[in-house]
């Protein structure tokens, strides 16, 4: 579609064609779903063709869920919430400073095109309307960003063991969007207490304490 992105007019409508279609049941479209309670559908240019220059998702979470940390190359996104209450999280490039903002019905947070962000529900169920000034928007989830870079990457421009980062990323085998998957183990067992927690040790005042007396 040559004219998809931010349109200023409504050059695409021909007055010779007739009026175009102007309604779709956008439910009959799901952006994703990871269950019933959590899922989102999408509306673009793709379902509505006379809709250049914007999109619009609707949004449902739970919580224990979030919108995975993610950005949007060639678009803004405005998050209005509908039910519930959510914590939307933005990283601004700029001041290299992160900012959270908890937000309820009738309130609003604003993302600029590019910035990185994710939202977590802060009530039992959140739903939320976000809109986009690109009808074909497109994203970069941070489980892409996370599985696809090779190791060796992190080691060579973060000094950390390459070994590591793969142990810790390897349970990430496709696109999140919302998570966390169904099967998530591996985060419950990150937290599990087991006989290397005997050895943790921790500084204060520059001595040296087991991490059970700090």
């Amino acid at each position: 579609m040559s004219k998809s992105g931010f349109v200023p007019d409504n050059s695409n409508i021909k007055k010779s064609s007739g009026t175009p279609n102007l309604s779709v049941n956008y439910k009959q479209n799901v952006l994703f779903k990871r269950n019933d309670q959590n899922i989102a559908y999408q509306l673009t240019s793709t379902q509505l063709p006379a809709m250049l220059g914007g999109a619009f998702v609707d949004l449902y979470m739970t919580k224990g869920h979030m919108r995975e940390p993610h950005w949007h190359p060639n678009a803004w996104e405005l998050d209005v919430v509908v039910s519930g209450e959510v914590q939307v999280s933005v990283l601004d490039p700029d001041t290299s400073s992160m900012h959270n903002y908890r937000i309820k019905e009738g309130e609003v947070v604003f993302i600029p095109m590019g910035w990185w962000h994710w939202i977590e529900p802060l009530s039992e169920e959140a739903h939320l309307h976000l809109f986009f000034n690109n009808d074909q928007f497109e994203s970069t989830e941070g489980s892409d960003v996370l599985r696809l870079t090779p190791p060796i990457v992190f080691q060579k421009a973060y000094g950390v063991s390459a070994s590591e980062v793969a142990e810790a990323v390897a349970p990430i085998t496709d696109t999140v969007v919302i998570g966390p998957p169904n099967d998530h183990t591996f985060y419950q067992k990150s937290y599990l207490k087991d006989e290397r927690d005997e050895q943790i040790v921790v500084k204060i005042n520059e001595k040296v304490v087991p991490a059970e007396d700090k």
